[in-house]
């Protein structure tokens, strides 16, 4: 075989390799689930008509403010509305939505921030409509890396919390495909190189088949143009998404707290020290 040969059968199974990774990257398994009985089924329409549905859940005795609740990556709502008690106990109201292309909502891919930035302004929009009159954003994993783009686009929250997030779309793809390499005993420096070339053939072939733009998906970018306190929560013991990125995000503006939590895993805090998330949380609320 011929030395062209090689170099364009290497650069053909790189692009079919990215191609299989972008699309399962995508398009993520859905999960449904039945809405609990203190909760009312809503939906948006976004911009580009995909419906959106939600679970709004009202406290006994309102404080007049609202909560909206993201989850993480092939997640839905379901995940999310362990959540909801510690805010309606406090007299928010609660919005737990299911991203787009996941759970009940429609949408034809996963964008990690893309378009879902954008359907968090009109779900912000749609509370306010509600007579919330302080708005509030909980964001677990890519729900977190979502609000902070989000609060690139409009100023729509007094708060969030960001527990979790990446910081960079690509460079978190790299990190995890070098990982997924790591197992089968792949060289360091080789395993770099791969993770490059398989994130960059995926981030080529989402634009060129499906005209999405994924290097616009940099949540570290973002947050220059944001104006929204943001208090980053990681557990140090996070392999998936490890604590960097939050201390990258932080560091692109210092008025922003950072809680590191030693023993937690990926969004893991809540479970490792419960009565100080919800301190935390709350608090960090209640200051703005």
């Amino acid at each position: 075989m011929t030395n062209a040969a090689l170099i364009i059968g290497g650069a053909l199974s790189f692009f079919l390799t990215g191609a299989v990774f972008c699309m399962a990257t995508l398009h993520v398994p859905r999960t449904l689930a039945p809405t609990p009985p203190n909760a009312t089924e809503v939906s948006i329409v976004a911009a580009d008509q995909a419906t959106l549905r939600a679970w709004w859940l009202r406290p006994s005795k309102s404080n007049e403010n609202c909560v909206l609740v993201l989850h993480g990556i092939a997640d839905s709502r379901a995940g999310s509305i362990g959540f909801a008690p510690m805010f309606l106990n406090e007299g928010y109201s609660v919005l737990l939505p299911d991203s787009r292309a996941h759970g009940a909502s429609e949408g034809q891919f996963v964008t990690y921030g893309l378009l879902e930035k954008y359907d968090v302004i009109v779900w912000a929009d749609w509370m306010k409509r509600t007579g919330c009159r302080n708005l509030y954003g909980l964001g677990e994993s890519l729900g977190a890396s979502i609000l902070i783009q989000a609060a690139a686009v409009k100023p729509a929250f007094a708060a969030i919390v960001a527990e979790s997030p990446y910081a960079d779309l690509r460079e978190i793809a790299e990190y995890r495909v070098r990982r997924i390499l790591t197992t089968i005993r792949m060289p360091g420096f080789v395993s770099v190189a791969v993770a490059k070339a398989v994130v960059s053939s995926a981030v080529f072939y989402a634009k060129w088949v499906d005209n999405l733009d994924l290097r616009q998906v940099s949540p570290v970018n973002a947050i220059a143009h944001a104006s929204t306190p943001i208090l980053f929560i990681h557990g140090l013991q996070d392999f998936r998404t490890p604590a960097w990125n939050s201390q990258k995000l932080a560091g692109a503006n210092p008025q922003n707290p950072l809680w590191l939590v030693p023993n937690a895993g990926h969004t893991g805090a809540a479970a490792e020290a419960p009565e100080k998330f919800h301190r935390r949380v709350l608090c960090w609320f209640a200051q703005h």
